[in-house]
């Protein structure tokens, strides 16, 4: 399965954030919903979660 990023730079953002999630698809929606939820104040709903799925960009493959 290809890896999947979101990077809070690329998101309108009152503070700044400069996190970056990358991993597998479900894995990286999870963690950016947990992130979005405790650091920039969002609701964990089935929309929000769709628009973050949306957000979502190809990541590339991490060197072993």
């Amino acid at each position: 399965m290809a890896r999947k990023m979101v990077d809070c730079r690329t998101m309108p953002s009152e503070i700044n954030c400069t996190l970056t999630i990358a991993g597998e698809e479900d894995e990286v929606l999870d963690a950016a919903v947990m992130h979005a939820v405790a650091k920039h104040g969002h609701e964990d709903t089935p929309e929000f979660r769709q628009e973050l799925r949306g957000a979502l960009a190809d990541a590339e493959p991490a060197l072993a």
